[in-house]
């Protein structure tokens, strides 16, 4: 299955959770779209698992395929499957490209990833699914640090997350330590997702 490019908002509406995390899709109509969204009737168990899991895969933009592979890795770590999940999904190199706030939104650091505008350890990336290790340094190429996308983004940035550190003078980030589970989807049931693979 092909990833989905349509409009995010409409997704958002339907999962009722804000995909690009800035809660804009569901202030003007907080209810799925069509005709009957504001008459849903109530929804299963099946169905609260499997709305649990697409938000999390509409959330870091995979296919199903890319998703499924991920969660499968998940179970061959030590710990809780669920939270190793989304920390595997959180150190994906656009994921983090979007967290030092080089793009405004994951989508748009998948495109500056794709047209090798970001360098990993000084070397080029240009696979969006690049799992970034701990120590690593991810930056902006040189002759792309003028670009108006990126020097928006980072404008508009309030603050980044604890297990990144953005060196500003050089426009680098490391990645300095995997997440801790209360730092990334507070609002995620995660074992809703490991209920729905292993049903």
């Amino acid at each position: 299955m092909a990833r989905y490019t349509g409009p995010s908002w409409r997704k958002a509406r339907r999962l009722n959770y804000s995909i690009l995390g800035n809660d804009k899709e569901l202030s003007k109509r907080p209810y799925a779209p069509g005709q009957h969204g504001q008459g849903r009737k109530k929804i299963t168990e099946y169905g609260t698992q499997l709305q649990e899991k697409q938000r999390v895969r509409y959330i870091y933009g995979l296919t199903e395929k890319q998703f499924r592979k991920t969660f499968d890795e998940a179970k061959k770590l030590s710990g809780k499957q669920g939270a190793n999940f989304l920390f595997l999904l959180e150190s994906r190199l656009d994921n983090l490209v979007y967290r030092a706030g080089y793009a405004k939104t994951r989508q748009q650091a998948r495109q500056l990833v794709n047209h090798g505008h970001i360098t990993l350890d000084g070397h080029k990336a240009d696979i969006p699914s690049i799992r970034v290790k701990p120590g690593q340094v991810i930056s902006v190429k040189e002759s792309s640090k003028g670009l108006k996308i990126i020097q928006e983004s980072l404008e508009s940035v309030v603050g980044r997350q604890a297990y990144i550190e953005f060196d500003e003078s050089k426009m680098e980030t490391k990645y300095l330590r995997l997440p801790e589970r209360e730092e990334i989807l507070p609002d995620i049931k995660e074992n809703l997702i490991v209920e729905f693979y292993n049903r």
